[in-house]
């Protein structure tokens, strides 16, 4: 029997009952989850960046978005705060659209 040991979208143990499989499944603490919430935001980045095509990319990154909203559920706040603490941060010091790269800076 595999072990993952890892956090699972929340339809996961019944697709895999439906599939005729034995799982074992906890729920975890406030405090694990965000520790679990951080890790599976780290594998997703990854597999973002390893990514082969636009169908592949798209599908990572809305796994990352995903989880971005649960880990902003868990500090108290909501997708809405989110996006509006992200359009304030571009309106103010702009967004990454120009493609800027920084070089250096003369004292």
């Amino acid at each position: 029997m595999p072990t993952y040991n890892k956090l699972v979208r929340d339809f996961i143990p019944e697709i895999i009952k439906k599939n005729g499989k034995q799982l074992n499944t906890s729920i975890l603490t406030d405090e694990e989850y965000v520790i679990e919430l951080k890790a599976k935001l780290e594998e997703e980045v990854k597999e973002f960046l390893e990514a082969e095509g636009k169908e592949d990319s798209v599908e990572e990154l809305a796994d990352v978005l995903e989880l971005l909203y649960a880990l902003a559920n868990q500090l108290g706040s909501s997708a809405e705060e989110l996006e509006h603490v992200r359009a304030q941060k571009a309106k103010d010091r702009g967004a990454f659209n120009d493609k800027v790269y920084l070089i250096d800076v003369e004292d």
